[in-house]
């Protein structure tokens, strides 16, 4: 995983964004189905709105707040998730 990734890989991905930033979510890429389940059941599917709370002071996990939950995702998770920022 790398920086930005509209260019090589198709999509801004959330773990491109920073605190206080807002995202729709696109698509879920990758990951296997294992993952796939897990974002749907904490309510990361297309078309949701989100923000950026915080990231750890090591970079790893980063915060979201979404559908009036607060969640936590590992870099190398949100990476799978393709969004737009709004």
């Amino acid at each position: 995983m790398h920086g930005k990734c509209e260019e090589c890989c198709g999509g801004l991905r959330m773990n491109d964004l920073r605190p206080g930033e807002c995202g729709k979510v696109i698509d879920v890429r990758g990951g296997g189905m294992f993952l796939r389940r897990r974002l749907l059941e904490m309510g990361i599917l297309g078309g949701t709105h989100f923000k950026v709370q915080r990231i750890a002071p090591l970079g790893d996990p980063m915060e979201i707040r979404l559908r009036g939950s607060s969640i936590s995702l590992r870099l190398r998770e949100a990476h799978h998730i393709v969004v737009e920022r709004v």
